[in-house]
C-alpha cells in the first residue's frame, strides 16, 4: 500500500493511489508568478483539484507518483514540509502590515519565524502562529507555539493544538519586544528539542503542570 513520501512532500490522497503537495507559501504572502506556476503545474499534471490550506498554502490535488519530482522543478522550490516530524506551518495574520485592527507587525516577525523554523525537524509534528491583535486570527490558541500582539508588546502562548486532544494554549511571557519574544520562541524550540519530546509540546505541559513547565522555561531563560 502506498503511502506519504516525506522527502518529496507528497500526502497519499484517500484513493491510496494519487498524492497532494503544498508548495510553501510564507505567511500566506504570495505573488502573480507563485500563482502562475501552481495553476499551470494543476493543469500539465492533471490535477483533480486545488485546495486552499488552513496552513495559507494551496493544495495541489491528485497526483501521480511518477510525477513528483518533475513537479517540484516546475514550481521551482523544495518540497514543501507540510508533512513530518518538523515545525508544519507558522501562520501568519496581516498585522499591522495591512489590517486596520492590527497592534503589532505580525507580517514582519512571522517571516522571520517562517525563515528561521519552517522544516525543521523536531522530535514532533510542531505547529507555529503569529497574530498581530487579540482576535488571533492565526489561531495562536490552537498552536504549540505562537505570539499575539497588543499594545505593549507580544504574548508568548504555548502548548495548544486543535487536533485530536484539543486544548488551549496557555499565557508564557506578555509585553515583550520583538528580539524578546523570538529569543524566547528559539529556547522553547530549543527545550523542546534537548528533551527529546515524543509527542505535542502541549501534552508535556499538561504532564508537567503548566505553572512547573513555565517555572522550568522561565527561570533558565532569564538566567
Amino acid at each position: 500500500m502506498k503511502k506519504d513520501i516525506l522527502e518529496k512532500g507528497a500526502i497519499i490522497q484517500r484513493d491510496k493511489e494519487t498524492y497532494a503537495v503544498a508548495p510553501h507559501i510564507p505567511a500566506g504572502i504570495t505573488n502573480p508568478d507563485q500563482l502562475r506556476k501552481i495553476a499551470n503545474v494543476a493543469e500539465k499534471f492533471n490535477a483533480k483539484a486545488l485546495k486552499l490550506t488552513s496552513a495559507q498554502r494551496i493544495a495541489i490535488v491528485g497526483l501521480e507518483e511518477e510525477q513528483l519530482d518533475q513537479i517540484w522543478e516546475e514550481l521551482d522550490e523544495p518540497a514543501g514540509a507540510a508533512i513530518g516530524m518538523c515545525v508544519r506551518s507558522v501562520k501568519v495574520c496581516p498585522g499591522t502590515t495591512f489590517c486596520k485592527r492590527g497592534q503589532q507587525d505580525s507580517v514582519t516577525l512571522g517571516l522571520e519565524m517562517d525563515k528561521r523554523y519552517h522544516g525543521r525537524e523536531l522530535p514532533w509534528k510542531f505547529k507555529m502562529g503569529v497574530s498581530g491583535c487579540a482576535n488571533d486570527c492565526s489561531e495562536v490558541c490552537i498552536k504549540d507555539l505562537g505570539l499575539i500582539g497588543t499594545p505593549k508588546g507580544w504574548k508568548v502562548m504555548v502548548g495548544g493544538n486543535g487536533g485530536a486532544g484539543a486544548r488551549l494554549s496557555h499565557l508564557l511571557a506578555d509585553q515583550l519586544d520583538e528580539e524578546q519574544a523570538l529569543a524566547l520562541a528559539d529556547y522553547i524550540v530549543g527545550w523542546f528539542v534537548r528533551n527529546n519530546r515524543k509527542g505535542r509540546l502541549g501534552k508535556f505541559v499538561n504532564e508537567m503542570g503548566f505553572d512547573a513547565f513555565k517555572e522550568e522555561i522561565m527561570g533558565s531563560f532569564n538566567a
